[in-house]
């Protein structure tokens, strides 16, 4: 049983993965005489994964902190400086590319901020955008204009607006499906996997027929960086 643990800059989430799948934990109350390896990967600073990894330590329990690579398998990474592209990026990218093996993937994480990264057939990633995530978005404005304003039970919807507060969200939501769609000739690929994760992936996902929503995917990617970085040691 391993637990994988994902910092990014907002919350720790933690999963523990067993019988090829992940599960819920309480990381109040973990499993240690079960576990056999600790995974994770740090976006933010988080005191609570320094508790769990002295916790570790005390039950003497190996742990991992995956790290970008040149490559990894077959799929090779395209910043020159590799260790600059975010690894909650690079964990996205290595699920992608495991679940959909030897299939063109554009890669959407929707959350603080917007990632959009594009990997083709080969596993050659091609790069990728960073953009404001929707709420970050909205509030750039609200905070440096004096006459946008926001009303938080307006949704975010594919349409335009007739109002001050859904012409604000409905222009993030639909700047950043203009930005996906930008990433698509890039590819020119017919069977182009889209995959969305993040708190807004599900809405973005509704907006692109085929695609697919993976709320767990930098956590599985987390798996897979082990997996594969164990076989590359042999």
């Amino acid at each position: 049983m391993r637990l994988l643990i994902d910092v990014g800059n907002t919350a720790l989430k933690a999963k523990l993965w067993h019988n090829q799948q992940v599960q819920p934990c309480d990381v109040k109350q973990l499993p240690w005489q079960h576990i056999t390896t600790v995974v994770y990967a740090c976006v933010g600073r988080s005191e609570l994964l320094n508790d769990i990894l002295a916790q570790a330590a005390v039950h003497k329990v190996p742990c991992f902190a995956a790290q970008v690579t040149k490559s990894l398998a077959a799929l090779r990474c395209a910043y020159q400086h590799e260790r600059n592209l975010g690894i909650d990026r690079w964990l996205a990218l290595i699920a992608a590319y495991t679940l959909y093996p030897a299939q063109a993937c554009i890669v959407v994480d929707a959350g603080t901020a917007t990632t959009i990264d594009v990997v083709n057939s080969q596993g050659q990633h091609l790069g990728g955008w960073i953009l404001p995530g929707l709420d970050l978005m909205t509030r750039s404005l609200t905070q440096n204009t004096q006459r946008v304003f926001d009303d938080e039970n307006t949704p975010f919807t594919n349409q335009l607006g007739t109002n001050t507060p859904n012409g604000l969200k409905n222009g993030a939501l639909v700047a950043t499906l203009g930005a996906i769609e930008q990433a698509k000739p890039y590819l020119n690929d017919k069977n182009t996997q889209i995959i969305f994760a993040g708190g807004y992936g599900a809405l973005l996902q509704q907006q692109f027929n085929g695609s697919m929503f993976d709320p767990e995917l930098v956590i599985k990617g987390l798996n897979y960086w082990y997996e594969l970085s164990e076989h590359d040691k042999k």
